[in-house]
């Protein structure tokens, strides 16, 4: 068998990035069709269509699939780039088992999280799509970590695999992905729309069972809006001011919210699907009655969708989370302003697998 070319660098979008480690080898998921008939070498055609097959349909790895010789099986279990990109690290359970998060060590020993969480009648995943995070934003425990690299299209997408696999084990169906783990996906966009495309035409998902979330990486929100998929966008908003998100999410520093507003009002035009805000309500800082104004007027003009979202703990964050009665009081208040505004049931809190939490630090009790 000869050796693939790895997947090539994914793009950055022209932010700073910190000097990281080398992409490890490509693993299972990383390769296309035709990268994966090459690395199969002198095999007949159809034997890479059964590797396919087998990796996206049955969700198996090569040397679990018996329509395969079992001698070729074998090689192809041993293929250092047919290996499995994760391994458990920790998993943890929460919400009497409806809540299922992973540690993953990957192979160059960096570590991402992964969180199932099983609705009344559908089940969702949150993938992450770097490990760490560049983006800063104070409250986040990924934030405050720091990035440390981008994941490879196939990182990204054996998440779900994991995910699928686990669902139907206990006879659910996975539903829904959202990019809302470890890392911002548009500053990793490449690999984030590959497996986005594997997603739709290789696992059979909805485009609009996707979710994307940015904390207003411009550039990504206008190559996402040129793309043929209708994915749904949310953006992590938090402030509607920019004085306030300046210090919230620094990279409003580089795209105030005039050019972010912009931005999703082409995506808008681009797609006609409904544009999501997520906020998280953080006590005294960004839950008082002209935050509800402020949002309010950049909600409705842009007909978007508002969740509502109580800060979650974090280690390295001394702020606490917007009180019960304040987030109903909040969400009641932006009703009353003309917005649909929900409240997101926080889930996995016991086991930091919440909006916010995802760190991968087993000293940190993950």
């Amino acid at each position: 068998m000869t050796t693939s070319a790895a997947p090539p660098t994914p793009v950055t979008l022209g932010l700073p990035q910190p000097r990281v480690r080398e992409t490890p080898v490509p693993t299972r998921y990383d390769h296309s069709p035709e990268q994966l008939a090459q690395l199969l070498g002198g095999q007949p055609p159809f034997r890479a269509r059964q590797v396919w097959q087998g990796l996206y349909e049955q969700l198996s790895g090569p040397a679990e699939l018996t329509a395969l010789p079992k001698a070729l099986r074998a090689e192809l279990g041993a293929h250092e780039q047919l290996r499995s990109a994760l391994s458990t690290a920790v998993e943890s359970s929460g919400d009497g088992g409806d809540t299922v998060k992973w540690l993953w060590n990957l192979g160059d020993g960096e570590q991402i999280e992964t969180v199932l969480m099983h609705y009344a009648g559908r089940s969702t995943v949150c993938i992450s799509t770097q490990a760490g995070c560049a983006m800063g934003c104070g409250f986040c425990a990924t934030g405050q970590g720091g990035f440390r690299r981008q994941l490879s299209v196939g990182e990204i997408v054996e998440q779900v695999v994991a995910a699928r696999q686990r669902s139907e084990s206990t006879g659910r169906r996975l539903s829904n992905v959202v990019f809302m783990g470890m890392g911002e996906p548009m500053a990793n966009y490449d690999a984030m729309w590959s497996a986005v495309t594997r997603f739709h035409s290789h696992l059979g998902m909805s485009a609009r069972h996707l979710t994307i979330s940015t904390v207003g990486l411009v550039p990504g929100i206008k190559r996402l809006a040129s793309e043929d998929l209708p994915v749904n966008l949310a953006v992590s908003l938090h402030a509607a001011n920019d004085d306030l998100r300046n210090q919230m999410v620094p990279i409003n520093r580089t795209y105030p919210l005039d050019v972010l507003i912009q931005a999703c009002r082409d995506y808008l035009e681009a797609k006609g699907r409904r544009l999501s805000f997520e906020w998280a309500l953080i006590d005294g800082v960004n839950d008082l009655p002209r935050d509800a104004y402020e949002l309010s007027e950049i909600a409705r003009s842009l007909g978007a969708h508002v969740n509502l979202i109580p800060l979650n703990p974090t280690p390295g964050y001394p702020t606490v989370g917007t009180p019960p009665n304040i987030v109903h009081a909040f969400c009641d208040r932006l009703v009353e302003l003309g917005v649909n505004a929900t409240i997101r049931r926080n889930r996995g809190t016991s086991i930091n697998a919440a909006c916010g939490q995802l760190a991968a630090r087993i000293s940190a009790g993950t």
